[in-house]
């Protein structure tokens, strides 16, 4: 009667569309907090495979470009692909140290056609294994996602920090106080911004900072032109530039345990992204998803790029943004593609110094590691041996980051998983959670010891881990939004 919609006819956040300025700002913000990260992978594949400075140019614009597809597989979708989320993909920094390893095998000529031959492969591999990957979701109660989160945010903490040193250890002003200042300086500004500011232009303070960092890099000495003069205003990435996909077997075993890797790391990022925006990942969401993650993978050696998996810098924007529109996301895939088809365009996202990304870098991943502690503390950490899991995980998980060095001695395979604190404390929890909760004793009062009910499905590894009904998770702030950091 009053004309207002009802409760299920409104759209969810998710799915509404914001105006084209909000759009497409925002979706600028994403591409400016993941530039980095795309480009850094073929930054070190390149000249391992010995590629010229012209050509490992070349391939980070196809990085950028196929970033750009994969992502609009995944907000946007079809048929049954995409986790129809604000879910970024990139290159998959997991997969650098075996396609380095097949570089040096395979030598110049021959390095990257054996690379895009065996990427292919785990690609398709990886489309076929999603729906049956997509059942594990039913092992990931709040205890599992909650130390996966956390190790999320951690993980990328030592990222941010060698950004805000300059991000080569080998330059000469690496950790200078003038690269530490900007980023400090960054930082502060972020923060300061994030308080003042209210509205749309709150939700883009991390942009904003950005901008301000650059501009007052630039009388410091530390903003450099030199690739915007020297890129060219089109250029195409050329289907098989570097020639013919080779298939080699040990490549193709190689790059099937990176997609697995990918994988389980987007599996735990769909479930915390899910959190975040109030829409929960069930298994129909992250089969789309891994669907979205693994043909975006197969696809890209076509284009010259590399597996692409989540970028989960891009879930701590959403959480601190909260614009969970799925349409500024797809907006941000649009813009990596333009960036890859327009050298110049991309130059001028790159004129952002690495202490600059640092500094805010600093906030974004440390809000992902909130969300995750936040999730811990729904995980019922008083009863059975939750705590004893998550000690174990995030113990296991730190290793990589605490202790680079550690698994050094063991055979270079296995360090693709190993040297991901994320993947092996994944696993970690996963297997002790299984041990102790799903086959493991309940407790007297009839409550199994991850905090579900006897009654449970979930507690028999069955069914949803989500609580019901599942939007309660998230807490809203005065104005009815869902918080930065919320509970999971």
């Amino acid at each position: 009667m009053t004309g207002q919609q009802s409760e299920g006819d409104r759209k969810h956040p998710v799915d509404e569309t914001l105006p084209p300025f909000k759009m497409f700002t925002s979706g600028l913000q994403h591409v400016a907090a993941m530039y980095a990260g795309v480009v850094a992978p073929p930054m070190i594949v390149g000249p391992a495979c010995g590629l010229s400075a012209t050509e490992t140019a070349f391939l980070m614009g196809a990085s950028l470009f196929t970033a750009g597809i994969a992502t609009l597989l995944q907000t946007l979708g079809f048929w049954k692909v995409g986790a129809k989320l604000p879910f970024v993909n990139g290159v998959s920094f997991a997969g650098v140290t075996p396609m380095v390893a097949i570089g040096k095998a395979q030598g110049p000529g021959n390095a990257l056609p054996v690379i895009f031959g065996a990427v292919i492969v785990a690609g398709v591999l990886g489309f076929l294994l999603a729906p049956y990957f997509s059942k594990l979701v039913r092992f990931f109660p709040p205890v599992v996602t909650g130390t996966v989160i956390t190790l999320i945010g951690v993980s990328l903490l030592p990222v941010a920090f060698n950004w805000s040193q300059g991000g080569n250890d080998r330059a000469p002003d690496y950790g200078s106080l003038t690269n530490i200042g900007m980023a400090a300086l960054t930082f502060v500004i972020v923060l300061v911004l994030r308080r003042v500011l209210r509205g749309f232009l709150q939700q883009i303070a991390i942009l904003l900072g950005l901008i301000a960092g650059t501009l007052i890099a630039i009388p410091v000495g530390i903003t450099h032109f030199s690739a915007l003069s020297q890129a060219s205003l089109v250029g195409f990435p050329t289907p098989f530039h570097f020639g013919a996909p080779q298939f080699d077997i040990a490549a193709i075993v190689s790059m099937c345990i990176v997609m697995l890797v990918c994988m389980t790391e987007s599996t735990a990022d769909m479930l915390a992204l899910g959190r975040i925006v109030g829409r929960p990942a069930d298994e129909r969401t992250i089969e789309g998803g891994l669907r979205a993650d693994t043909l975006g993978t197969a696809l890209s050696p076509l284009f010259n790029g590399f597996a692409n998996s989540a970028f989960a810098q891009n879930i701590g924007l959403v959480a601190m943004t909260k614009v969970r529109s799925r349409f500024v996301v797809a907006t941000g895939g649009l813009i990596l593609i333009v960036l890859g088809l327009c050298p110049v365009a991309a130059s001028v996202i790159s004129l952002v110094p690495l202490p600059v990304l640092g500094g805010a870098g600093i906030v974004l991943f440390g809000s992902v590691a909130a969300s995750g502690i936040q999730t811990l503390a729904s995980a019922a950490m008083e009863k059975g041996d939750n705590a004893l899991i998550v000690a174990a995980a995030v113990g296991i998980g730190l290793i990589p980051i605490a202790a680079p060095d550690f698994y050094h001695h063991l055979p270079k395979d296995l360090l693709v998983v190993l040297d991901s604190g994320i993947s092996t404390g994944c696993l970690v929890a996963i297997t002790l959670n299984l041990a102790f909760n799903h086959f493991g004793r309940k407790t007297a009062d009839g409550d199994a010891a991850d905090g579900t009910t006897a009654d449970d499905p979930a507690a028999a590894g069955h069914g949803d881990p989500e609580p019901s009904p599942a939007p309660a998770a998230v807490p809203t702030d005065e104005a009815g939004e869902p918080a930065a950091a919320p509970a999971h």
